[in-house]
Protein backbone atom coordinates (compact mmCIF):
# COMPACT_ATOMS: atom_id res chain seq x y z
CA UNK A 1 0.00 0.00 0.00
CA UNK A 2 1.45 3.67 -0.90
CA UNK A 3 1.38 6.07 1.46
CA UNK A 4 0.30 8.84 -0.33
CA UNK A 5 -2.01 7.89 -2.80
CA UNK A 6 -3.90 6.57 0.10
CA UNK A 7 -3.87 9.52 2.32
CA UNK A 8 -4.91 11.64 -0.21
CA UNK A 9 -7.75 9.35 -1.51
CA UNK A 10 -8.96 9.28 1.81
CA UNK A 11 -9.01 12.73 2.40
CA UNK A 12 -10.68 13.30 -0.64
CA UNK A 13 -13.09 10.53 0.09
CA UNK A 14 -14.35 12.15 3.56
CA UNK A 15 -14.31 15.71 1.85
CA UNK A 16 -16.58 14.31 -0.99
CA UNK A 17 -19.01 12.89 1.46
CA UNK A 18 -20.66 16.06 1.87
CA UNK A 19 -21.42 16.26 -1.80
CA UNK A 20 -22.52 12.45 -1.91
CA UNK A 21 -25.26 13.19 0.78
CA UNK A 22 -26.20 15.92 -0.47
CA UNK A 23 -26.78 14.31 -4.09
CA UNK A 24 -28.48 11.36 -1.86
CA UNK A 25 -30.75 13.46 -0.78
CA UNK A 26 -31.49 15.22 -3.74
CA UNK A 27 -32.50 12.54 -5.86
CA UNK A 28 -35.50 11.99 -3.83
CA UNK A 29 -37.49 15.20 -4.90
CA UNK A 30 -35.46 16.50 -8.08
CA UNK A 31 -38.02 19.51 -8.87
CA UNK A 32 -37.42 20.88 -5.79
CA UNK A 33 -33.64 20.98 -6.25
CA UNK A 34 -33.79 21.99 -9.25
CA UNK A 35 -35.85 25.03 -8.86
CA UNK A 36 -33.74 26.09 -5.98
CA UNK A 37 -30.81 26.25 -8.60
CA UNK A 38 -32.22 28.19 -11.31
CA UNK A 39 -33.41 30.50 -8.81
CA UNK A 40 -30.04 31.15 -7.60
CA UNK A 41 -28.70 31.35 -10.89
CA UNK A 42 -31.29 34.17 -11.45
CA UNK A 43 -30.52 35.83 -8.23
CA UNK A 44 -26.78 36.18 -8.38
CA UNK A 45 -26.78 36.77 -11.93
CA UNK A 46 -29.51 39.66 -12.59
CA UNK A 47 -26.58 42.66 -13.10
CA UNK A 48 -24.91 41.41 -15.91
CA UNK A 49 -25.44 42.28 -19.51
CA UNK A 50 -27.57 38.67 -20.11
CA UNK A 51 -29.48 39.55 -16.94
CA UNK A 52 -30.64 42.48 -17.91
CA UNK A 53 -31.58 41.78 -20.86
CA UNK A 54 -33.88 38.89 -20.08
CA UNK A 55 -34.98 40.74 -16.44
CA UNK A 56 -33.89 38.01 -14.53
CA UNK A 57 -34.65 39.88 -11.43
CA UNK A 58 -38.46 40.07 -12.22
CA UNK A 59 -38.81 36.12 -13.11
CA UNK A 60 -40.42 34.20 -10.64
CA UNK A 61 -41.36 31.08 -11.99
CA UNK A 62 -39.75 28.51 -14.02
CA UNK A 63 -42.30 28.92 -16.95
CA UNK A 64 -41.27 32.47 -16.62
CA UNK A 65 -37.87 32.06 -17.39
CA UNK A 66 -38.64 29.68 -20.20
CA UNK A 67 -40.66 32.54 -21.97
CA UNK A 68 -38.26 35.19 -21.58
CA UNK A 69 -35.13 33.55 -22.35
CA UNK A 70 -34.71 31.43 -25.49
CA UNK A 71 -33.00 28.11 -26.32
CA UNK A 72 -29.76 29.26 -27.64
CA UNK A 73 -26.81 27.72 -29.07
CA UNK A 74 -22.88 28.65 -28.70
CA UNK A 75 -23.32 30.97 -32.15
CA UNK A 76 -26.21 32.95 -30.39
CA UNK A 77 -23.84 33.93 -27.40
CA UNK A 78 -20.23 34.18 -29.53
CA UNK A 79 -20.90 37.90 -29.34
CA UNK A 80 -20.92 37.98 -25.71
CA UNK A 81 -18.24 35.67 -24.76
CA UNK A 82 -15.82 37.52 -27.46
CA UNK A 83 -16.38 40.64 -24.79
CA UNK A 84 -15.68 38.42 -22.04
CA UNK A 85 -11.92 37.82 -23.99
CA UNK A 86 -11.48 41.21 -24.40
CA UNK A 87 -11.58 41.77 -20.97
CA UNK A 88 -15.34 42.85 -20.13
CA UNK A 89 -16.68 41.92 -16.71
CA UNK A 90 -20.68 41.41 -15.57
CA UNK A 91 -21.63 39.75 -19.19
CA UNK A 92 -22.98 36.30 -18.64
CA UNK A 93 -21.96 36.01 -14.56
CA UNK A 94 -21.32 38.18 -11.69
CA UNK A 95 -18.30 36.46 -11.45
CA UNK A 96 -15.46 36.67 -13.34
CA UNK A 97 -14.39 34.25 -15.98
CA UNK A 98 -11.06 32.82 -15.01
CA UNK A 99 -11.11 30.37 -18.25
CA UNK A 100 -12.03 29.63 -21.52
CA UNK A 101 -11.81 26.22 -22.40
CA UNK A 102 -12.02 25.57 -26.10
CA UNK A 103 -14.63 22.66 -27.50
CA UNK A 104 -15.67 22.17 -31.24
CA UNK A 105 -17.96 24.09 -32.24
CA UNK A 106 -21.26 23.37 -35.09
CA UNK A 107 -20.32 26.51 -37.15
CA UNK A 108 -16.76 27.10 -36.29
CA UNK A 109 -13.67 24.90 -35.23
CA UNK A 110 -13.37 26.09 -31.68
CA UNK A 111 -15.89 27.52 -29.37
CA UNK A 112 -14.26 29.48 -25.85
CA UNK A 113 -16.83 28.36 -22.83
CA UNK A 114 -16.41 30.27 -20.47
CA UNK A 115 -15.50 29.08 -16.48
CA UNK A 116 -16.13 30.41 -13.30
CA UNK A 117 -15.66 29.58 -10.27
CA UNK A 118 -19.38 28.45 -9.57
CA UNK A 119 -18.92 26.06 -12.94
CA UNK A 120 -16.29 24.28 -11.30
CA UNK A 121 -17.77 23.99 -8.07
CA UNK A 122 -20.55 22.63 -10.26
CA UNK A 123 -18.41 19.91 -11.89
CA UNK A 124 -16.92 19.19 -8.37
CA UNK A 125 -20.29 18.56 -7.02
CA UNK A 126 -20.75 15.95 -9.36
CA UNK A 127 -17.42 14.22 -9.50
CA UNK A 128 -17.16 14.54 -5.33
CA UNK A 129 -20.60 12.57 -5.31
CA UNK A 130 -19.04 10.11 -8.06
CA UNK A 131 -15.99 9.39 -6.05
CA UNK A 132 -17.55 9.37 -2.92
CA UNK A 133 -20.21 6.83 -4.12
CA UNK A 134 -17.30 4.50 -5.78
CA UNK A 135 -15.28 4.47 -2.45
CA UNK A 136 -18.30 3.08 -0.50
CA UNK A 137 -19.02 0.74 -3.01
CA UNK A 138 -15.53 -0.40 -2.92
CA UNK A 139 -13.44 0.59 -0.09
CA UNK A 140 -10.04 -0.71 -1.49
CA UNK A 141 -9.82 1.77 -3.95
CA UNK A 142 -8.40 4.09 -1.10
CA UNK A 143 -5.33 1.77 -0.76
CA UNK A 144 -3.66 2.84 -4.20
CA UNK A 145 -2.73 5.19 -7.00
CA UNK A 146 -5.22 5.67 -9.59
CA UNK A 147 -4.68 6.45 -13.38
CA UNK A 148 -6.38 9.33 -14.76
CA UNK A 149 -6.54 9.81 -18.79
CA UNK A 150 -4.03 12.69 -19.54
CA UNK A 151 -4.17 14.66 -22.61
CA UNK A 152 -0.80 14.78 -24.29
CA UNK A 153 0.52 18.82 -25.31
CA UNK A 154 0.35 17.89 -29.09
CA UNK A 155 -0.01 19.70 -31.71
CA UNK A 156 -3.96 19.78 -31.02
CA UNK A 157 -3.39 22.56 -28.66
CA UNK A 158 -2.33 25.12 -30.82
CA UNK A 159 -6.06 26.14 -31.90
CA UNK A 160 -6.63 26.90 -28.19
CA UNK A 161 -4.10 30.11 -28.34
CA UNK A 162 -5.97 32.98 -28.88
CA UNK A 163 -3.35 36.01 -28.61
CA UNK A 164 -6.41 38.36 -28.58
CA UNK A 165 -8.02 37.09 -25.59
CA UNK A 166 -7.46 39.02 -22.05
CA UNK A 167 -8.56 35.69 -20.33
CA UNK A 168 -6.62 32.96 -20.37
CA UNK A 169 -7.33 30.24 -22.66
CA UNK A 170 -7.41 26.70 -21.61
CA UNK A 171 -6.04 24.51 -18.80
CA UNK A 172 -2.26 23.67 -18.41
CA UNK A 173 -3.53 20.20 -16.90
CA UNK A 174 -7.02 17.92 -16.82
CA UNK A 175 -7.18 18.00 -13.24
CA UNK A 176 -7.24 22.06 -13.00
CA UNK A 177 -10.81 21.15 -14.39
CA UNK A 178 -11.91 20.16 -10.82
CA UNK A 179 -10.59 23.71 -9.13
CA UNK A 180 -8.20 24.20 -6.29
CA UNK A 181 -7.97 21.69 -3.54
CA UNK A 182 -10.00 19.14 -5.75
CA UNK A 183 -7.19 19.51 -8.61
CA UNK A 184 -4.52 19.10 -6.06
CA UNK A 185 -5.96 15.46 -4.48
CA UNK A 186 -6.61 14.56 -8.22
CA UNK A 187 -2.60 14.94 -8.72
CA UNK A 188 -1.89 13.23 -5.15
CA UNK A 189 -3.68 10.13 -6.11
CA UNK A 190 -2.27 9.71 -10.14
CA UNK A 191 0.04 6.73 -10.64
CA UNK A 192 1.47 8.81 -13.75
CA UNK A 193 1.93 12.71 -13.41
CA UNK A 194 0.84 15.19 -15.49
CA UNK A 195 4.22 16.26 -16.35
CA UNK A 196 4.31 13.05 -18.74
CA UNK A 197 2.13 15.17 -21.46
CA UNK A 198 5.17 17.33 -22.37
CA UNK A 199 6.55 14.30 -23.92
CA UNK A 200 8.04 15.64 -27.29
CA UNK A 201 6.07 13.16 -29.32
CA UNK A 202 2.88 10.73 -29.32
CA UNK A 203 4.87 7.65 -28.72
CA UNK A 204 6.73 8.91 -26.07
CA UNK A 205 4.31 9.85 -24.29
CA UNK A 206 2.22 6.48 -24.59
CA UNK A 207 6.42 4.83 -23.52
CA UNK A 208 6.45 6.66 -20.62
CA UNK A 209 2.64 6.68 -19.32
CA UNK A 210 3.27 2.83 -19.47
CA UNK A 211 6.34 2.57 -17.88
CA UNK A 212 4.57 4.99 -14.90
CA UNK A 213 1.38 2.37 -14.82
CA UNK A 214 3.97 -0.87 -15.28
CA UNK A 215 5.67 0.54 -11.90
CA UNK A 216 2.64 0.75 -10.12
CA UNK A 217 2.06 -2.38 -8.85
CA UNK A 218 -0.87 -1.25 -6.70
CA UNK A 219 -3.10 0.25 -9.18
CA UNK A 220 -7.00 0.36 -7.73
CA UNK A 221 -8.26 2.44 -10.78
CA UNK A 222 -8.48 3.77 -14.21
CA UNK A 223 -10.63 6.62 -15.18
CA UNK A 224 -10.65 7.40 -19.50
CA UNK A 225 -12.82 8.81 -21.71
CA UNK A 226 -13.49 6.97 -24.85
CA UNK A 227 -12.38 3.11 -24.28
CA UNK A 228 -9.98 3.09 -26.98
CA UNK A 229 -7.75 5.15 -25.84
CA UNK A 230 -6.80 2.53 -23.26
CA UNK A 231 -7.00 -0.02 -26.27
CA UNK A 232 -4.17 1.36 -27.58
CA UNK A 233 -2.12 2.16 -24.60
CA UNK A 234 -2.39 -2.00 -24.25
CA UNK A 235 -1.58 -2.78 -27.93
CA UNK A 236 1.75 -0.66 -27.33
CA UNK A 237 2.42 -2.60 -24.31
CA UNK A 238 1.90 -5.75 -26.10
CA UNK A 239 4.44 -3.95 -28.77
CA UNK A 240 6.70 -3.05 -26.71
CA UNK A 241 7.18 -5.55 -23.82
CA UNK A 242 10.41 -5.95 -23.12
CA UNK A 243 11.60 -2.07 -23.85
CA UNK A 244 9.26 -1.22 -21.20
CA UNK A 245 10.57 -3.97 -19.10
CA UNK A 246 13.77 -2.85 -19.43
CA UNK A 247 12.96 0.68 -18.47
CA UNK A 248 11.00 0.08 -15.20
CA UNK A 249 14.49 -2.06 -13.77
CA UNK A 250 16.37 1.46 -14.31
CA UNK A 251 13.92 2.57 -11.39
CA UNK A 252 12.79 -0.37 -10.26
CA UNK A 253 14.84 -3.58 -10.61
CA UNK A 254 12.74 -6.26 -8.30
CA UNK A 255 9.50 -4.92 -10.04
CA UNK A 256 11.06 -5.21 -13.70
CA UNK A 257 11.58 -9.19 -12.31
CA UNK A 258 7.68 -9.51 -11.50
CA UNK A 259 6.77 -8.27 -14.40
CA UNK A 260 9.56 -10.42 -16.83
CA UNK A 261 7.62 -13.52 -15.58
CA UNK A 262 4.26 -12.21 -16.77
CA UNK A 263 2.67 -12.08 -20.45
CA UNK A 264 1.98 -8.32 -21.71
CA UNK A 265 -1.54 -9.16 -22.79
CA UNK A 266 -2.70 -10.69 -19.13
CA UNK A 267 -3.88 -7.51 -17.67
CA UNK A 268 -5.14 -8.75 -14.14
CA UNK A 269 -1.69 -9.86 -13.56
CA UNK A 270 -0.25 -6.97 -14.50
CA UNK A 271 -1.88 -5.41 -11.89
CA UNK A 272 -3.37 -7.52 -9.62
CA UNK A 273 -5.42 -4.87 -7.77
CA UNK A 274 -6.76 -3.34 -10.29
CA UNK A 275 -10.65 -2.95 -9.27
CA UNK A 276 -12.54 -0.61 -11.49
CA UNK A 277 -11.98 0.97 -15.54
CA UNK A 278 -14.56 3.52 -16.33
CA UNK A 279 -15.17 4.68 -19.64
CA UNK A 280 -17.82 5.82 -21.78
CA UNK A 281 -19.67 2.73 -22.88
CA UNK A 282 -22.64 4.19 -24.35
CA UNK A 283 -23.75 5.24 -27.83
CA UNK A 284 -21.42 4.75 -30.25
CA UNK A 285 -18.44 4.14 -28.04
CA UNK A 286 -19.96 0.99 -26.57
CA UNK A 287 -18.57 -1.37 -29.40
CA UNK A 288 -14.96 -0.45 -28.13
CA UNK A 289 -16.18 -0.52 -24.46
CA UNK A 290 -16.94 -4.46 -25.20
CA UNK A 291 -13.50 -5.02 -26.52
CA UNK A 292 -11.76 -3.25 -23.74
CA UNK A 293 -14.34 -5.60 -21.43
CA UNK A 294 -13.17 -8.77 -23.41
CA UNK A 295 -9.65 -7.32 -22.59
CA UNK A 296 -9.61 -7.16 -19.19
CA UNK A 297 -11.60 -9.97 -17.92
CA UNK A 298 -12.06 -10.12 -14.09
CA UNK A 299 -11.86 -6.04 -13.93
CA UNK A 300 -15.23 -4.51 -13.69
CA UNK A 301 -15.86 -1.88 -16.33
CA UNK A 302 -18.21 0.93 -15.48
CA UNK A 303 -19.72 3.12 -18.38
CA UNK A 304 -19.15 6.87 -17.48
CA UNK A 305 -21.69 9.35 -17.76
CA UNK A 306 -22.36 12.11 -19.63
CA UNK A 307 -20.09 14.71 -19.21
CA UNK A 308 -19.42 18.01 -21.70
CA UNK A 309 -17.18 20.75 -21.66
CA UNK A 310 -19.97 22.92 -20.95
CA UNK A 311 -21.11 20.66 -18.09
CA UNK A 312 -22.36 17.47 -16.68
CA UNK A 313 -25.21 15.72 -17.42
CA UNK A 314 -24.93 12.51 -15.41
CA UNK A 315 -22.49 10.74 -13.77
CA UNK A 316 -22.35 7.10 -11.87
CA UNK A 317 -23.94 6.50 -8.84
CA UNK A 318 -25.95 3.69 -7.27
CA UNK A 319 -25.74 1.62 -10.15
CA UNK A 320 -26.66 4.15 -12.53
CA UNK A 321 -26.12 7.71 -14.22
CA UNK A 322 -28.77 9.91 -12.76
CA UNK A 323 -29.18 13.22 -13.99
CA UNK A 324 -26.46 15.48 -11.84
CA UNK A 325 -29.17 17.74 -10.50
CA UNK A 326 -27.50 19.33 -7.93
CA UNK A 327 -25.02 20.77 -10.12
CA UNK A 328 -27.22 22.37 -13.02
CA UNK A 329 -30.84 23.48 -14.16
CA UNK A 330 -31.92 20.86 -16.39
CA UNK A 331 -34.63 20.75 -19.52
CA UNK A 332 -34.80 18.19 -21.92
CA UNK A 333 -36.84 18.94 -25.77
CA UNK A 334 -39.27 15.95 -26.47
CA UNK A 335 -39.37 15.09 -30.14
CA UNK A 336 -41.64 17.41 -31.03
CA UNK A 337 -39.33 20.28 -29.43
CA UNK A 338 -41.80 20.86 -26.17
CA UNK A 339 -39.41 21.46 -22.73
CA UNK A 340 -39.91 19.08 -20.25
CA UNK A 341 -38.08 19.38 -16.60
CA UNK A 342 -36.05 16.26 -14.91
CA UNK A 343 -39.06 15.11 -13.03
CA UNK A 344 -41.48 15.50 -16.00
CA UNK A 345 -38.65 12.52 -17.92
CA UNK A 346 -40.50 9.22 -18.63
CA UNK A 347 -38.71 5.78 -19.02
CA UNK A 348 -37.77 4.56 -22.19
CA UNK A 349 -38.37 8.00 -23.76
CA UNK A 350 -35.77 9.86 -25.66
CA UNK A 351 -34.78 13.74 -25.33
CA UNK A 352 -32.32 16.52 -26.05
CA UNK A 353 -30.74 18.35 -23.25
CA UNK A 354 -30.60 21.46 -22.41
CA UNK A 355 -28.80 23.03 -19.80
CA UNK A 356 -28.33 26.03 -17.78
CA UNK A 357 -25.27 26.45 -15.48
CA UNK A 358 -22.91 28.66 -13.30
CA UNK A 359 -20.54 29.17 -16.14
CA UNK A 360 -23.45 31.78 -17.90
CA UNK A 361 -24.95 29.51 -20.36
CA UNK A 362 -28.53 30.29 -19.83
CA UNK A 363 -31.07 27.34 -21.53
CA UNK A 364 -28.20 25.73 -23.46
CA UNK A 365 -28.82 23.38 -26.36
CA UNK A 366 -26.32 20.50 -25.98
CA UNK A 367 -27.32 18.73 -28.81
CA UNK A 368 -26.71 15.50 -26.85
CA UNK A 369 -29.70 12.87 -27.52
CA UNK A 370 -30.36 10.81 -24.61
CA UNK A 371 -33.00 8.16 -23.51
CA UNK A 372 -34.57 7.39 -19.75
CA UNK A 373 -33.32 3.94 -18.57
CA UNK A 374 -34.57 4.04 -15.37
CA UNK A 375 -34.23 5.97 -12.06
CA UNK A 376 -32.30 6.42 -8.67
CA UNK A 377 -34.80 7.31 -6.05
CA UNK A 378 -36.75 10.08 -8.26
CA UNK A 379 -34.70 11.09 -10.45
CA UNK A 380 -34.20 9.86 -13.59
CA UNK A 381 -31.24 8.17 -14.96
CA UNK A 382 -30.30 8.19 -18.78
CA UNK A 383 -28.33 6.80 -21.37
CA UNK A 384 -26.04 8.38 -24.07
CA UNK A 385 -28.03 7.44 -27.85
CA UNK A 386 -25.50 9.89 -30.09
CA UNK A 387 -25.56 13.85 -30.86
CA UNK A 388 -28.83 15.40 -32.07
CA UNK A 389 -27.21 17.75 -34.94
CA UNK A 390 -25.69 16.20 -37.56
CA UNK A 391 -22.09 14.89 -35.92
CA UNK A 392 -19.49 12.43 -36.47
CA UNK A 393 -17.93 11.73 -33.23
CA UNK A 394 -16.21 8.05 -33.30
CA UNK A 395 -14.14 8.57 -30.67
CA UNK A 396 -13.97 12.09 -29.20
CA UNK A 397 -13.34 14.30 -32.73
CA UNK A 398 -16.81 16.23 -32.54
CA UNK A 399 -16.79 16.82 -36.33
CA UNK A 400 -20.45 18.28 -36.56
CA UNK A 401 -21.56 18.85 -40.35
CA UNK A 402 -21.61 22.80 -40.06
CA UNK A 403 -17.86 22.85 -39.47
CA UNK A 404 -16.94 20.63 -42.58
CA UNK A 405 -19.09 22.66 -44.53
CA UNK A 406 -16.53 25.89 -43.60
CA UNK A 407 -13.83 23.21 -44.59
CA UNK A 408 -15.37 22.28 -47.32
CA UNK A 409 -15.57 26.08 -48.67
CA UNK A 410 -12.17 26.73 -47.84
CA UNK A 411 -10.92 23.59 -49.54
CA UNK A 412 -12.46 24.74 -52.67
CA UNK A 413 -11.84 28.70 -52.41
CA UNK A 414 -9.81 28.90 -55.44
CA UNK A 415 -11.58 26.61 -57.72
CA UNK A 416 -15.53 26.03 -58.08
CA UNK A 417 -17.40 23.60 -55.63
CA UNK A 418 -17.69 19.92 -56.59
CA UNK A 419 -21.12 18.83 -57.55
CA UNK A 420 -20.36 16.35 -55.09
CA UNK A 421 -18.39 16.16 -51.77
CA UNK A 422 -18.57 14.42 -48.64
CA UNK A 423 -16.83 13.44 -46.18
CA UNK A 424 -17.50 10.27 -44.39
CA UNK A 425 -15.28 8.05 -41.58
CA UNK A 426 -14.03 4.79 -43.51
CA UNK A 427 -13.07 2.00 -41.91
CA UNK A 428 -9.83 0.85 -43.30
CA UNK A 429 -7.43 -2.17 -42.43
CA UNK A 430 -5.01 0.63 -40.37
CA UNK A 431 -7.96 2.06 -39.08
CA UNK A 432 -10.79 4.90 -39.27
CA UNK A 433 -9.92 7.65 -42.01
CA UNK A 434 -11.96 10.75 -42.34
CA UNK A 435 -12.46 10.28 -46.58
CA UNK A 436 -13.55 12.90 -48.91
CA UNK A 437 -15.58 11.79 -51.82
CA UNK A 438 -15.26 14.14 -54.25
CA UNK A 439 -16.63 14.47 -57.77
CA UNK A 440 -13.90 15.20 -59.53
CA UNK A 441 -15.73 17.14 -62.36
CA UNK A 442 -16.17 14.15 -65.01
CA UNK A 443 -16.87 10.97 -65.55
CA UNK A 444 -13.44 9.73 -67.11
CA UNK A 445 -11.72 11.97 -64.10
CA UNK A 446 -13.95 10.41 -61.51
CA UNK A 447 -12.51 6.97 -62.11
CA UNK A 448 -10.32 6.39 -58.96
CA UNK A 449 -7.56 4.81 -60.17
CA UNK A 450 -4.97 2.77 -58.51
CA UNK A 451 -2.26 3.84 -59.44
CA UNK A 452 -2.84 7.07 -61.72
CA UNK A 453 -0.56 10.06 -63.18
CA UNK A 454 2.21 11.52 -61.09
CA UNK A 455 0.62 14.89 -61.61
CA UNK A 456 -2.92 13.58 -60.17
CA UNK A 457 -0.53 12.07 -57.51
CA UNK A 458 0.52 14.92 -56.40
CA UNK A 459 -2.48 17.22 -56.50
CA UNK A 460 -4.41 14.72 -54.63
CA UNK A 461 -1.87 14.51 -51.94
CA UNK A 462 -1.75 18.26 -51.59
CA UNK A 463 -5.27 18.19 -51.34
CA UNK A 464 -5.08 15.45 -47.78
CA UNK A 465 -2.56 17.42 -46.87
CA UNK A 466 -4.70 20.80 -46.92
CA UNK A 467 -7.89 18.97 -45.68
CA UNK A 468 -6.09 17.13 -42.69
CA UNK A 469 -4.71 20.88 -41.40
CA UNK A 470 -8.38 22.32 -41.66
CA UNK A 471 -10.16 18.98 -40.03
CA UNK A 472 -7.27 19.69 -37.24
CA UNK A 473 -8.78 23.62 -36.50
CA UNK A 474 -11.06 21.41 -34.41
CA UNK A 475 -9.06 20.86 -31.30
CA UNK A 476 -10.96 17.24 -30.92
CA UNK A 477 -9.88 16.10 -34.31
CA UNK A 478 -7.00 16.95 -33.54
CA UNK A 479 -6.30 15.08 -30.27
CA UNK A 480 -7.48 12.33 -31.76
CA UNK A 481 -5.66 12.33 -34.87
CA UNK A 482 -2.60 13.20 -32.59
CA UNK A 483 -2.97 9.96 -30.47
CA UNK A 484 -3.67 7.74 -33.45
CA UNK A 485 -6.91 7.09 -32.97
CA UNK A 486 -7.54 8.66 -36.27
CA UNK A 487 -5.82 8.11 -39.39
CA UNK A 488 -4.72 11.19 -41.88
CA UNK A 489 -7.50 12.29 -44.02
CA UNK A 490 -7.86 11.11 -47.50
CA UNK A 491 -9.80 11.94 -50.50
CA UNK A 492 -11.07 9.68 -52.92
CA UNK A 493 -12.57 10.51 -56.17
CA UNK A 494 -15.97 9.87 -57.36
CA UNK A 495 -17.87 9.52 -60.56
CA UNK A 496 -20.22 12.08 -61.92
CA UNK A 497 -23.12 9.62 -60.79
CA UNK A 498 -22.28 9.84 -56.83
CA UNK A 499 -24.68 12.50 -56.20
CA UNK A 500 -27.33 10.03 -57.55
CA UNK A 501 -26.07 6.97 -55.92
CA UNK A 502 -26.01 8.78 -52.52
CA UNK A 503 -30.10 9.59 -52.76
CA UNK A 504 -30.63 5.77 -54.25
CA UNK A 505 -28.92 5.08 -51.43
CA UNK A 506 -31.19 7.18 -48.62
CA UNK A 507 -34.02 5.84 -50.38
CA UNK A 508 -33.31 2.68 -49.96
CA UNK A 509 -32.68 2.75 -46.61
CA UNK A 510 -36.07 4.08 -45.53
CA UNK A 511 -35.91 8.24 -46.27
CA UNK A 512 -38.47 10.46 -48.28
CA UNK A 513 -36.64 11.68 -51.66
CA UNK A 514 -37.97 15.01 -50.14
CA UNK A 515 -36.05 14.81 -47.11
CA UNK A 516 -33.16 13.93 -48.66
CA UNK A 517 -30.68 16.73 -48.45
CA UNK A 518 -27.04 17.29 -49.37
CA UNK A 519 -24.15 17.07 -47.11
CA UNK A 520 -20.80 18.21 -46.51
CA UNK A 521 -20.39 15.35 -43.56
CA UNK A 522 -21.97 12.00 -43.11
CA UNK A 523 -21.52 10.10 -39.80
CA UNK A 524 -22.25 6.38 -41.76
CA UNK A 525 -19.08 4.36 -42.80
CA UNK A 526 -19.03 2.34 -45.70
CA UNK A 527 -19.51 4.76 -48.66
CA UNK A 528 -16.93 2.95 -50.97
CA UNK A 529 -19.15 0.59 -51.18
CA UNK A 530 -22.34 2.97 -52.51
CA UNK A 531 -20.68 5.59 -54.37
CA UNK A 532 -18.74 4.72 -57.79
CA UNK A 533 -15.36 4.73 -56.98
Amino acid sequence: MQLLPTVANVVWGLASLTAWRRYRRAVGDPATAQEQLLRRYLRDNANTVAGRLYGFSSIRTIDEYQSRVPISTFDAIAPLVERISRGDQRVLTNQPVHRLVPSSGSTAAVKLIPYTTALQREFSEAVDAWIADLYLQMPALVCGPAYWCITPATSSDRPFVDERSRVPVGFDDDGAHLGGARAALARAVMAVPATVRLSHDLQSFRRATLVHLLRASDLRLISVWHPSYLSMLFDTLIQDWPTLVDDVAIGDAARARQLTALEPDQISDIWPRLRVISCWGDGPARPHAADLGARTRGIAMQSKGLLATEGVVTFPFAGRSPVAITSHFFEFLTAEGRPVLVHQLERGVEYTVVLTTGGGLYRYHLADRVIVNGTVGRTPSLEFVGKDDRVSDRFGEKLSDGFVARVLDTLFTSTPRPRFAMLAPEELPGGVSYTLFVDAGSPEGGRHEPNPPKGERDDQTEMESRLEALLRANPHYAWCADIGQLRPARVVRVGAGADRAYVDFCVAQGQKLGDIKPVSLHPRAGWAGVLPC
